[in-house]
């Protein structure tokens, strides 16, 4: 038997009942979630492996207290008990998309796009609620959407701090004509899916060798000066060693793209089996994995001040000369007070933005740099690497839940990305 470390809730991820549970740690260190449902029975699945410190890396969370949380999932839009404002909020402009891949959130596919009346209503209801925030549209693939371009000029019309389109790049890649209409609509950021450096790995998870494609992507928006975040989902066994690879790539395509979002895969909306244990990618793991594939300190890495500490890290670089990347950040000297839905919007904007034109580098590279070059090294020549560890029916943790910042916006409600998309196991 484990020991207790903290009293949360969750669900059934049969039935999705609300149930007591509970963080137990194992001998090894490890961090398994522990719930049982009186119909379903028991589960057990691990939420960190005991690679980094877990006490060290949650400091400053609280624990979910007595009574709270028993109606969450279920009643969700964001309520009174809910604890963290909007910093981005995702709408889903389309339910088509132009691949059929093995693991996807929203389980795009075919349907009737909503008329864009419809979308101009949601985006300034969310303009209005969401206190200006950064808008991410979504899909299915939004750039199906024809009239997309006018969506993001509207969504900055009506007061959203920064438009993001979440995309697989295939239509940009393709159609250069409709990456520049988007672009001059006021298009800030393109997070764009790029689960690695190998074909195979797009094979594998997408259906078809799109790396090619997905570098011209790359190559359209740097051109329009749209910043781009590259966004892998991480799987086991397929591109889980692709990791340094890619952190590589990415830093010498700078500073069209600006960071790498790792996404560990969770299991919700279509997925091509149910999860095991063994199957888990935990947060520990991937940041421990990109240290020693990309050769940078763990210790580079934070926990997210907005969201809970599970929820993801992030981290900063200057990337020296010869393409190694040098630690802006790191845990040690991170603050770990809460930090405002505003403050994560400042943060997005400062590290994914494109820089808004070229300015001319310094002289000489030096050790010792003055603030002027030290500024234009962290707009021309930083990555910033993040992640976000989604939550699935087996690993719901409502203390994590209730810190969540990412909102969906869906039927007229605002609710929190795992809520949304919760499916049966």
């Amino acid at each position: 038997m484990g020991e207790t470390i903290r009293e949360t809730r969750s669900v059934c991820p049969v039935c999705l009942r609300n149930l007591p549970a509970r963080l137990v740690r194992e001998a090894d260190g490890a961090v398994l979630l522990e719930k049982s449902c009186p119909e379903h029975g028991a589960f057990r699945v691990p939420v960190w492996r005991g690679l980094v410190d877990f006490e060290r890396w949650t400091l400053g969370s609280e624990p979910l207290g007595g009574g709270g949380g028993l109606h969450c999932p279920a009643d969700c839009g964001l309520c009174s008990e809910h604890e963290s404002g909007s910093c981005c909020v995702l709408l889903e402009v389309t339910r088509r998309c132009n691949l059929r891949c093995r693991f996807c959130f929203a389980d795009g596919g075919t349907g009737e796009d909503a008329p864009l009346a419809e979308m101009k209503d949601a985006i300034r209801d969310i303009a209005r609620r969401g206190g200006g925030p950064l808008l991410q549209l979504s899909g299915g693939e939004p750039t199906l959407r024809d009239d997309l371009p006018e969506l993001v000029a509207f969504a900055k019309e009506a007061g959203c701090a920064y438009v993001q389109v979440n995309t697989n790049g295939l239509r940009l890649a393709r159609e250069p004509d409709y990456a520049r209409r988007l672009a001059e609509a006021g298009l800030d950021i393109v997070f764009l899916q790029f689960d690695g450096t190998r074909n195979d790995i797009y094979e594998t998870l997408r259906g078809a060798p799109l790396l090619e494609t997905k570098l011209e992507a790359v190559r359209v928006c740097a051109a329009l000066s749209v910043g781009v975040t590259l966004v892998p989902t991480v799987v086991r066994g397929v591109n889980d060693n692709d990791l340094g690879a890619l952190v590589c790539l990415a830093a010498s395509l700078v500073p069209g793209v600006r960071g790498v979002h790792f996404q560990p895969v969770s299991y919700f909306g279509r997925f091509p089996q149910k999860p095991d244990a063994d199957a888990r990618y935990t947060l520990d793991e991937l940041m421990c994995g990109i240290s020693r594939q990309a050769d940078i300190p763990i210790e580079s890495f934070m926990p997210s001040r907005c969201d809970h500490p599970l929820c993801g890290f992030h981290a900063n670089y200057l990337i020296d000369p010869d393409g190694r990347l040098r630690p802006l950040s790191s845990i040690t000297h991170s603050a770990r007070t809460r930090g405002s839905a505003r403050d994560n919007r400042a943060y997005t904007a400062r590290h994914w933005l494109r820089p808004p034109a070229e300015e001319a580098p310094p002289t000489a590279f030096s050790d010792e740099m003055d603030f002027d070059t030290f500024l234009y090294r962290l707009r021309q020549q930083s990555l910033t690497l993040s992640a976000m560890a989604f939550q699935d029916a087996v690993n719901l943790n409502v203390e994590r839940l209730r810190r969540c910042s990412l909102h969906v916006y869906d039927g007229g409600k605002i609710k929190p990305f795992c809520a949304n998309y919760l499916t049966r196991i």
